[in-house]
């Protein structure tokens, strides 16, 4: 089993996104968890982005931001990080993707479905990468 860790800024929209979409479409093969470089734990995931996920089944309504620890860097087997810059850790032996992605803060809602479907689309192919 992979486990992954996906990092944004706040850990309220990309990095949340992408760790329900890995974590629907692994099925239990796969883990994810999600965390940011800045995360307030007293904040709340960006409205536009739990309104965009319900769209697809998906509630993030009760999710928290959590930040981004070494020690939830040294579980994951990949770090994908999402414009969290010098501050994402370097743990050696980790493989990191950096996935270009928009923050969803503020946009309309049609710019957080289609970072939503970008996502889902490197989820996917992330996905069919591993054993």
């Amino acid at each position: 089993m992979t486990h992954v860790l996906f990092v944004c800024l706040q850990n309220a929209g990309r990095s949340q996104i992408s760790q329900a979409l890995f974590e629907r479409a692994a099925g239990g093969r796969h883990s994810a968890e999600s965390a940011g470089s800045v995360a307030d734990p007293n904040g709340h995931v960006h409205p536009e982005v739990v309104q965009v996920m319900r769209e697809v089944g998906v509630d993030l309504s009760g999710r928290r931001p959590q930040r981004l620890t070494d020690e939830l860097a040294r579980r994951a087997d990949i770090v994908v990080t999402m414009g969290c810059g010098d501050a994402c850790p370097y743990i050696p032996g980790k493989r990191y993707l950096d996935w270009d992605l928009p923050d969803p803060s503020g946009q309309a809602i049609e710019a957080v479905r289609a970072l939503r479907e970008e996502i889902a689309q490197r989820v996917d192919a992330l996905i069919a990468e591993l054993p």
